[in-house]
């Protein structure tokens, strides 16, 4: 790897997702919509948990972290796609990729990191009830997501900083509608091999280490609601945990369909 960015490079092209000029006002309308329902649900969702007393629960307090990051996730990328259809304009200049590829690897690492603490605290809620108050203090669920919200951020800057330091070919287009960072290293002249490990040792940790802590907590807790004698008390436990699953596989399977 060089030394430093020699790159001479002041914008990159975002393809999107055609260049048929037919679809573009359809591919506008579907993505505004989409990101103003997101904006509009997550903030009803927000405002819901925060105005009702018997909603200040370690449960809901997630919900609202999680409402909150996916709305920092969806501005960090759909605005600027909008604005590039209205304009006609598929650029985006270098630091505003850069930044873009931040935001979004700090946000996507935060949903996982999220997810996997809502799965665990589930968890702690089914299979231990009687000492979930005790466990599940205030005190650890604000920890728990300032020391998710830590190492999202640093993840972000690493591999930020890492591109910083490539050089780029003249070939600048991104076959995406944002900046990805899998998609931007491609455009790379010189050595990504450390850029390459850092994303598959990120993949690991971020991807793999938060799913593998979800299946145990839903192992754990298809057991115990197995062994509940009454039907009345499955089926509550199963349509709790059910609106969580749903995000689960929409985050994961969106996040491998990428």
């Amino acid at each position: 790897m060089k030394t430093g960015n020699q790159t001479t490079v002041s914008k990159f092209l975002l393809l999107g997702l055609t260049e048929d000029p037919e679809l573009q006002p359809f591919i506008f309308i579907l993505f505004l919509s989409m990101y103003l329902v997101t904006i509009l649900g997550n903030l009803l969702i927000i405002l819901a948990i925060i105005s009702d007393s018997h909603l200040l629960t370690p449960m809901y307090f997630f919900l609202c972290s999680l409402s909150f990051n996916d709305i920092l996730l969806s501005s960090s990328i759909i605005p600027k796609m909008l604005v590039n259809i209205l304009a006609q304009d598929q650029s985006i200049t270098y630091a505003g990729c850069l930044f873009q590829v931040c935001f979004v690897l700090v946000f996507m690492a935060m949903e996982s990191c999220l997810l996997a603490v809502m799965s665990y605290d589930r968890y702690v809620a089914i299979c231990h009830p009687l000492t979930y108050t005790v466990t599940m203090k205030p005190s650890l669920c604000v920890l728990l997501v300032l020391v998710s919200l830590s190492i999202s951020i640093v993840d972000g800057l690493l591999h930020t900083l890492m591109v910083l330091w490539l050089s780029f070919c003249t070939d600048l287009e991104i076959p995406h509608f944002f900046c990805e960072l899998d998609q931007v290293i491609k455009l790379a002249c010189s050595d990504t091999l450390i850029d390459n490990i850092l994303i598959y040792i990120a993949a690991c940790i971020f991807g793999g280490t938060p799913l593998s802590g979800i299946i145990f907590s839903y192992c754990h807790i298809v057991s115990s609601v197995l062994r509940m004698p009454s039907p009345g008390g499955k089926h509550k436990v199963f349509s709790t945990c059910g609106s969580h699953l749903s995000v689960i596989s929409l985050f994961y399977g969106a996040g491998f369909g990428v």
